[in-house]
């Protein structure tokens, strides 16, 4: 009997365990898949930042106004840089399976995580930012 019920109570520490564990990696994927899922949300704004600077660029010159499209193309600008450079940290931090097979994060990994969210978000309103301003500026153009 002893025995019996020492192996039901090692079995149900046993699966809590791995009820806890399968939480944690649950979560971290989940938080994965966020950041990636705000990445997929901005990178194909590339092509429309690329658009936007093709119709700023030929307005510039050192009028005031000229100033505004130049200032507009620099926003933009910066905006590409900064999507490629998250990129290229956020992929030396991880590796492939890391990042789409939900393999489990070491405690340093996680933190960066955490780091690279608060990144990549900063990175989408600096591209949404940009394509907006730039896009007032070129209506308020046409409209002119």
């Amino acid at each position: 009997m002893k025995k019996v019920f020492s192996i039901l109570i090692c079995s149900i520490l046993l699966l809590g365990i791995s009820c806890k564990e399968e939480k944690k990696v649950s979560e971290e994927n989940s938080q994965m898949e966020k950041v990636m899922a705000i990445h997929d949300e901005v990178m194909p704004k590339m092509g429309t930042i690329g658009k936007l600077v093709g119709e700023l660029k030929p307005k510039v010159d050192s009028t005031e106004v000229g100033q505004q499209y130049e200032a507009a193309m620099k926003d933009l600008q910066d905006a590409n840089t900064a999507m490629m450079d998250w990129m290229k940290d956020f992929g030396n931090r991880f590796d492939h399976d890391e990042i789409l097979e939900g393999k489990e994060l070491s405690e340093e990994k996680q933190q960066w995580l955490n780091e690279e969210e608060e990144k990549v978000k900063v990175v989408k309103e600096k591209i949404n930012g940009s394509i907006a301003r730039a896009e007032a500026l070129l209506a308020k153009d046409s409209v002119q």
